[in-house]
């Protein structure tokens, strides 16, 4: 037997700089993460580059794009007061926070004040940090916190504290996510009690709206800790998760404090159903301007009835403003996740409304107070996907649409209609795709456009669409020093050869047409949100890409029909077909004929990986697809629908009940005896979301069914492998190197562990 060739510890270097945590460090000025100052009057951000990290303050108004402070200035005096050397291109710091002159900051284990004038940096004594379990107040005087199961309030002027609730209990908790999305493994490995509280306040500071979360009788779940941090015997972790079809799911009852009266209103309606997503979560609920109600939006259980509702915060009546039914759901976004596409207007007298009853997804004007349409503001075959900004005395709505560029119908433009539905208009003068952020003020927005093989240009623009300040161009020579080469943007057509479907291809490095590469398939089958976007940057933390083309791999990803950003039929396509995982056809389609003008592309070696949902994909492409699907690896796979969380089944299949058949269909272990190739999977033990058992029940049919495969339970890990999911990478890299590649990997080889990031943690 001939041996390996293998591969050299260069290889997977290469490999390991391209991982999405490694490969944004290679990029200058490709993102700009606005701090909003005085409502969006003033932002500063943070730049980084080759030579170190810098701080910008940006004054629209003005025009005036510099530097936050003196860099140098500073970090002498910093070293000075301090007495440790400081880099000015390297300043300890990540965050600053502007006062009365000064530029304060945390660094070298104390708070520091600096001046702007004398730059002279002084040490704040009896700093209290900021607590990222609280929720503070807009005027920055309260904040809200959870203890146990209630909440209390804190004084943040005087620090005098109060409970806002007393009778908590475990299953009755105040501002607490359903424990299916409490990220419970997550919070402890941080070494944190919880997620901050589920609490909005009104622009006033003056109520507070939360929800005790009633999970009484909701079905339990049990995960054991083999191998505790903390050392001793094994421990049972315990939550609530319902199932798709229980008759019991968490439910939320809203509820109003008055801080200053210490009064409490609770909504005078039925809790609301909440099988995962609080409606304080992801914008669901939004107050009005005057702090007088809150509008928030509730589904029917069958997902075929959504309502705009609004709370009068003094009363805690309920009263229906917008409602509307279709099948086979209504959304008010297609992207799980993303800020519902409504607005109330007019003090509460009009809503804007989305809605797909023309098989497009559009925006609608609603008389508020009657419930009766005014009239459709926008139409056509392209969909509205955000709303960025109202201006209500001019009576214009500004919002990211796509659909309207015909080289690629995923690509976002900034657009403008009047609130009467007249004077459409797209804001720009290219076809690039758009990426918006909007101030609170609405005064301007932050526009990054660019496509998948042209860098972003930052800029911040006015609503006319010129551009106000260019902010930043991405630098992207040292990704090129590592061999990297941009992806390939494509289209094809579905399997039904109608359909047009798009994706990206990713080459080799050293990429020689004379050869053949091995191909791997790296899906996501949403139907939430998308697998690829028309944008320049990387892709999720959980796929890697780019890395695995650095190893000699051809790596494609598409958005097949079902997914989400199109139209409502090409999105209702995986409705009660979430056995097709995303479409596989339409990737085994894309792959002919990518391969028919690419013969390099070796379809006699395809793999295929995926997480969540993808890993669910990775083994029907294998069990279902074996003479297109040879190798793969399989992470954290929700195998089978039947007993994974109860939003995801009942929203994309329905009730079981009425649809046993299609829950059949989409259970991995129904058809592990139809295995072929080489598969991997990988699961983490303390996964609460996708639960082990999920991979457990298809390994054991597999058994039953005298299957080769290989199993990676990984102690102590949830959902996204925090703190050791550079041994699951490498793990993966070696598994298709060996078995697609038909190489060895490198002995010995080990990926340094990316530090998990509190930033963006909490919203």
């Amino acid at each position: 037997m001939l041996a390996l060739r293998r591969l050299n510890s260069t290889d997977y270097e290469r490999a390991e700089k391209l991982i999405p945590v490694n490969r944004s460090k290679l990029v200058s000025g490709g993102k700009v993460a606005p701090r909003w100052i005085d409502k969006g009057a003033r932002f500063w951000y943070r730049g980084e580059g080759p030579q170190g990290h810098w701080f910008v303050l940006v004054e629209p108004a003005k025009r005036l794009r510099k530097p936050a402070f003196d860099h140098q200035r500073l970090a002498t005096a910093l070293a000075a007061a301090s007495g440790s050397p400081v880099d000015a291109a390297a300043l300890p710091f990540a965050a600053i926070e502007f006062s009365d002159g000064a530029v304060e900051f945390d660094a070298l284990g104390a708070h520091w004040r600096c001046s702007l004038e004398s730059y002279a940096c002084a040490k704040v004594e009896n700093h209290t940090p900021p607590n990222p379990l609280e929720v503070k107040s807009p005027d920055g005087k309260w904040a809200v916190s959870r203890r146990g199961h209630d909440l209390w309030i804190r004084s943040l002027v005087s620090g005098d504290e109060r409970p806002l609730t007393s009778d908590g209990v475990a299953d009755g908790s105040y501002g607490a996510p359903p424990d299916c999305l409490s990220f419970g493994a997550l919070m402890r490995k941080l070494g944190l009690p919880h997620l901050p509280p589920l609490v909005a306040w009104s622009p006033d500071s003056r109520r507070v709206i939360t929800h005790r979360t009633d999970q009484r009788d909701v079905r339990t779940a049990h995960l054991v800790e083999a191998a505790p941090a903390g050392g001793g015997p094994p421990l049972l972790h315990t939550y609530r998760y319902a199932f798709p079809g229980d008759e019991v799911m968490p439910r939320a009852q809203l509820i109003v404090f008055d801080v200053e009266a210490a009064t409490a209103v609770s909504a005078k309606a039925e809790p609301m159903l909440m099988p995962v997503v609080s409606p304080f979560m992801f914008g669901g609920s939004r107050w009005s301007a005057d702090g007088s109600s809150v509008n928030y939006l509730e589904h029917s259980r069958d997902q075929q009835t959504l309502w705009l509702k609004r709370l009068d915060a003094g009363t805690g009546e309920v009263r229906t403003l917008v409602e509307e039914r279709g099948e086979p759901r209504v959304e008010a976004t297609q992207i799980m996740g993303a800020k519902p596409i409504v607005r109330v207007l007019s003090d509460g007298a009009e809503a804007l409304w989305y809605s797909q009853r023309d098989g497009w997804g559009h925006l609608y004007l609603y008389d508020a107070r009657t419930g009766q349409l005014r009239g459709q503001l926008t139409s056509g075959q392209w969909a509205v996907r955000e709303i960025l900004h109202v201006d209500e005395k001019q009576r214009v709505v500004y919002f990211i649409a796509s659909g309207l560029v015909e080289a690629d119908v995923y690509r976002r433009q900034v657009c403008r209609v009047g609130l009467d539905g007249i004077g459409f208009a797209r804001l720009g003068d290219d076809d690039l795709d758009h990426v918006a952020s909007v101030p609170e003020s609405g005064a301007y927005y932050i526009d990054s456009a660019s496509t998948t093989d042209t860098p972003p240009v930052i800029s911040v623009r006015g609503w006319d669409g010129q551009v106000i300040v260019e902010l930043e161009r991405a630098d992207i020579s040292r990704l090129l020093e590592t061999g990297w080469t941009p992806p390939e943007r494509f289209r094809v057509k579905a399997a039904d050869d109608e359909t047009d479907i798009y994706g990206v291809l990713y080459r080799p490095h050293d990429f020689d047409a004379e050869k053949r590469y091995p191909v791997i398939d790296h899906p996501y089958p949403g139907p939430q949100t998308h697998r690829v976007q028309p944008c320049f940057g990387e892709a999720h933390g959980l796929y890697d890409p780019e890395s695995l083309a650095a190893l000699g791999f051809v790596v494609f990803a598409v958005d097949g029909r079902g997914t989400p950003g199109r139209s409502k039929a090409f999105h209702d396509f995986s409705y009660g077909h979430l056995d097709n995982a995303g479409c596989l056809e339409d990737h085994i389609a894309a792959l002919r004929q990518l391969s028919q003008t690419r013969p390099w592309m070796d379809l006699d070696r395809v793999g295929v990986f995926g997480a969540s949902g993808g890993g669910f994909a990775t083994v029907r492409a294998l069990c279902a697809y074996p003479d297109v699907y040879k190798v793969g690896v399989s992470q954290c796979g929700n195998h089978d629908q039947r007993y994974y969380q109860l939003s995801w089944g009942e929203t994309y299949i329905g009730l079981p009940d009425d649809n046993k058949e299609a829950y059949l269909r989409a259970s991995n272990v129904e058809i592990a005896d139809q295995l072929q190739g080489k598969l991997m999977l990988i699961h983490g033990e303390m996964d609460d979301n996708v639960h082990p058992h999920l991979t457990m029940r298809l390994v054991d049919q597999l058994i039953k069914a005298n299957k080769d495969f290989e199993l990676l339970i990984v102690p102590g890990a949830e959902h996204i492998f925090v703190g050791c999911l550079s041994y699951v990478t490498r793990r993966r890299w070696d598994f298709f190197v060996r078995h697609l590649l038909g190489a060895e990997p490198p002995a010995g080889y080990r990926l340094a562990e990316a530090r998990p990031s509190m930033e963006g943690l909490f919203g």
